[in-house]
């Protein structure tokens, strides 16, 4: 007999992952620093084992949700999207997960608020409570984002007057304002693509980074992509400009999102336009909207030196695990080319990623939104940093317009597994947190397999 699955049961079963992850993140979470417990106590230990209970259910019930989207009669968009407000509605009242990047947007802002050059200097420049909360790895280091989200993060710091709880609150809904961007757009560029809406929604929206890191985590790749999403959906339409114009907004949130001028591009030539034409009215439209919106931020153009800020030497991505792999080897073998090792295979990285991008573009013009999304994965696996919600700058638009279940199936097992990756404080993991965490997700699968187990078994008085 078949587990049996309907829409409210993957509801519920969302919900309570999230509102256990919200429960526990209240003492394992990424915290203000005067609330931070010491890992090894009873409150942070039931914390963690908590979050990654409600994790494990979540990323359960978004599994069972996807076999109702691929079934017969699946669910209708808007009852989707029903499900999303239900399952993010507990991290609203969460503190900040998975990450601590929030306080530095929060720093960021009250930088540009004040006057300071955000991309000179890091928070330490502001001093005061709200620079004491950014990680220590970016206290010192300029800002790498694009005036149009230090200009959104400045004005939230005029309203919240720098208060640290409104602040993360007015964060939250800015990444939430994001996510129903994402949302919006999903739909049309999936038919578009010839893809199903519902399936596109269950993949780009649903998808538990999306909770766990655009929603819980309030990072600003939700302004980027949402921005992404509907200057997409704008230049498929009769507005061109307008798609140029939004895509910049997102470039000028986080730079990786300009490669979707290409696709605005793409799509006016496939609409009949000359390919000089389209490209001139693209650039144009790019460039006055990078005027404007460096004017009105007031930030300058510092950001463009500033590209490379995520590099640094802790992060996880392949080419510089490669890069410390060569160095190790060079300081063994007494070579002073060691300290370059790094900084050889960041720039071999981007070489490939350049090429991949060519690639992609030559094999898949006709399909643009989908060689975008493939594109945009790229950058993530072959730029100089990877975090698990970089995954996402491409999923989104795989979500959308991938061609096959194959290509779905095998970007919803990548999404699984990099669900579990970051403990919900956003700092690295000792072996007493990833016991706590493993206890977690393993309580969530008794659970889960004594539920399949208790519907499984006959009711007595009734026919097996």
């Amino acid at each position: 007999m078949a587990f049996p699955v309907d829409l409210r049961r993957c509801q519920i079963l969302g919900l309570a992952g999230t509102a256990c992850l919200a429960l526990g993140g209240a003492t394992a979470g990424a915290l203000p620093v005067r609330d931070v417990l010491h890992p090894a106590s009873a409150q942070a230990a039931l914390g963690l084992v908590g979050a990654y209970f409600g994790v494990v259910l979540l990323v359960a019930a978004w599994a069972l949700l996807g076999t109702l989207v691929r079934g017969p009669r699946p669910p209708a968009p808007r009852a989707l999207l029903l499900v999303l407000a239900t399952w993010a509605a507990p991290l609203l009242a969460a503190p900040p997960l998975f990450s601590r990047d929030v306080y530095s947007y929060l720093a960021q802002g009250a930088m540009v608020e004040a006057h300071l050059d955000v991309y000179a200097h890091g928070p330490s420049r502001l001093g005061g409570p709200l620079a004491g909360e950014v990680a220590p790895l970016w206290r010192h280091t300029g800002a790498p984002y694009g005036p149009v989200f230090l200009a959104v993060a400045a004005a939230l710091s005029g309203l919240t007057r720098g208060e640290l709880p409104a602040g993360l609150v007015g964060m939250r809904l800015v990444a939430l304002a994001g996510v129903a961007l994402m949302a919006a757009a999903l739909p049309r560029l999936a038919r578009h693509s010839g893809a199903d809406p519902s399936a596109a929604l269950w993949l780009g929206a649903l998808n538990p980074l999306v909770l766990l890191h655009l929603v819980a985590g309030a990072h600003n790749d939700a302004v980027m992509l949402g921005l992404l999403g509907v200057g997409l959906v704008a230049a498929l339409g009769r507005w061109p400009v307008l798609g140029a114009v939004l895509v910049t907004l997102a470039a000028l949130v986080k730079a990786p999102a300009v490669l979707g001028l290409a696709a605005v591009v793409v799509l006016q030539i496939r609409a009949g336009r000359g390919a000089a034409k389209a490209l001139a009215v693209t650039a144009a439209a790019a460039a006055g909207t990078t005027v404007a919106a460096t004017a009105a931020a007031g930030t300058g153009y510092g950001w463009i030196g500033a590209l490379d800020t995520p590099a640094s030497p802790q992060n996880w991505a392949p080419t510089t695990l490669l890069g410390r792999a060569s160095r190790a080897g060079l300081e063994h073998l007494g070579s002073g080319l060691a300290p370059l090792a790094i900084p050889v295979w960041h720039t071999l990285g981007i070489l490939a990623a350049v090429t991949a991008i060519a690639v992609i573009w030559l094999r898949l013009r006709p399909r643009p939104v989908y060689a975008l999304g493939l594109s945009l994965v790229a950058v993530a696996v072959l730029g100089p940093a990877v975090r698990p919600w970089y995954a996402l700058w491409g999923l989104f638009l795989i979500a959308a317009a991938a061609p096959g279940g194959a290509v779905r199936h095998r970007t919803a097992a990548v999404t699984g597994a990099l669900a579990l990756c970051v403990l919900p404080s956003g700092g690295p993991a000792d072996t007493g947190q990833l016991l706590l965490a493993v206890s977690g997700g393993a309580l969530a699968l008794v659970v889960l397999w004594q539920a399949h187990q208790a519907r499984l078994a006959p009711v007595p008085g009734r026919a097996a």
